[in-house]
């Protein structure tokens, strides 16, 4: 009997893990607090992000919304000058994405979804989830003044930073002190990226004080942005009479950035909002999975947000489906997902952190890259120079493109969690608390998506190493 699966919240997460259900024959309800479309920051997305929204079957309405392909990005980063990450150029055509309206792509992937069979009910707010001994057996919510329940074999929590368990329920999240940072960002009509940017890539600008993003979106609009310490943030704002006249002073203190929007006309529309990161102690337990913000959220230095979200929603369906066959254990399915979402962050967390100490140089980012890589891009990874071996970027390509997390999930040795030697003090600190979801359960399992999605299993003995 197929399962049945309330999952909570309809971005990326939720539409994802929600339409990969549905397309296995799960009985699946999402609850949708707001109404479609809606705005949410966030415009630059992984390649990973195409691969998965090919499994979900909804490529071509994507790319029917002629959203700029992107292809790469170029970073202008501490005492270096411009450095270029060509996603084509690496790992082939097919490896690119695009930079989207979030608004218009979640409702996108979200109708999508109920096209598969989803039940989506916007304007519901989600009270609580119940358990029943330590298991989640469903939820309470409320649509239109009325007050309901419904039962679930499985509830994926894709509720983004309101966080329903991690933040609501378990109280379990904690947040990161490196990374207490506050985002101002708004739009230009017209504009141009620095030279040698791949079509359609995003610009990285490091300053003194933080960093700006400069994204190409469809119709010749620009997101403009700039990230920095919130009491950088808080020592200044007092200096301006409105976010509009903070905004154009952050971008006028840029010579790249200033130079880059000289031809645009500024559209208003400032926002600010406080990105301040964090993790859960468990991304799973019985009956229930974390996906995407609910689980985590990481400063969005690397546009690492919508890959973690839909990977994540991609793992819980997997994890789901294969529990509910009995392909595998409880405790495998928990470990097979803790184990591979929390590398996943791990990589990026680890990449973000040290790129936030300027002063080291992209060679010791390469390098950083392939240590969290574990040799998956061999190939790519080194070149000569000067008869000594050298970093290039081929893992840090992978690992930003959201291509590493894919192949760990899909190798057929398993997960094995990340050298702590290798992940940033933060985020190793936190591996010592007590989780829900034994890792070492996962040992000798993987993704598969052929002829259906699941979990797989070794059939031969992994070496934990």
């Amino acid at each position: 009997m197929a399962p049945d699966v309330v999952v909570i919240g309809g971005g990326p997460a939720g539409a994802i893990s929600s339409a990969l259900l549905a397309r296995a024959g799960a009985r699946v309800r999402l609850l949708e607090r707001d109404f479609f479309p809606r705005y949410h920051i966030g415009e630059s997305i992984s390649s990973s992000c195409r691969a998965i929204i090919d499994l979900v079957g909804a490529r071509e309405k994507v790319e029917a919304r002629g959203y700029q392909v992107k292809e790469g990005l170029l970073l202008r980063w501490g005492a270096e000058r411009d450095w270029t990450i060509n996603w084509p150029d690496l790992f082939g055509d097919q490896v690119r994405s695009w930079q989207v309206d979030r608004a218009d792509f979640d409702d996108v992937l979200l109708k999508h979804a109920a096209e598969q069979g989803v039940e989506v009910v916007h304007g519901a707010r989600v009270r609580k989830v119940g358990f029943d001994d330590g298991r989640a057996v469903g939820v309470e919510w409320v649509h239109e003044g009325h007050r309901q329940e419904t039962a679930a074999d499985f509830v994926v929590d894709a509720s983004g930073r309101a966080g329903v368990l991690s933040a609501q329920h378990f109280r379990n999240r904690r947040p990161h002190d490196v990374f207490r940072n506050v985002a101002i960002w708004g739009y230009y009509r017209g504009g141009a990226l620095l030279a040698d940017t791949p079509r359609g890539g995003i610009n990285v600008i490091s300053s003194p004080n933080g960093w700006y993003w400069v994204i190409p979106l469809s119709g010749d609009v620009y997101s403009v942005g700039f990230v920095t310490h919130k009491d950088q943030f808080l020592a200044r704002r007092s200096a301006f009479s409105s976010p509009d006249e903070m905004f154009l002073t952050l971008v006028a203190e840029s010579e790249t950035v200033a130079e880059l929007v000289a031809s645009g006309d500024f559209q208003g529309q400032v926002r600010v909002e406080q990105d301040f990161s964090y993790s859960a102690d468990s991304f799973c337990g019985p009956g229930y999975f974390l996906a995407g913000d609910s689980a985590c959220f990481l400063d969005p230095l690397l546009s690492t947000g919508v890959h973690l979200a839909m990977y994540s929603g991609m793992l819980a369906a997997a994890t789901i489906l294969s529990a509910h066959a009995g392909e595998v254990t409880e405790r495998e399915a928990l470990g097979f997902y803790e184990s591979h979402y929390r590398n996943a962050y791990g990589r990026m967390f680890s990449m973000v952190a040290g790129f936030y100490e300027q002063y080291r140089g992209k060679n010791s980012y390469f390098w950083l890259a392939q240590r969290l890589a574990r040799g998956q891009y061999p190939e790519l990874m080194k070149k000569r120079v000067r008869g000594a071996q050298a970093p290039t970027d081929g893992a840090f390509a992978s690992i930003t493109a959201g291509l590493t997390d894919l192949d760990d999930a899909t190798r057929v040795g398993g997960a094995v969690p990340l050298d702590a030697m290798v992940l940033a003090g933060e985020l190793t600190a936190g591996q010592d608390r007590e989780n829900t979801a034994d890792s070492a359960g996962a040992a000798g399992l993987y993704l598969v998506t052929e002829p259906r999605l699941g979990i797989g299993r070794a059939t031969e003995p992994v070496s934990p190493h």
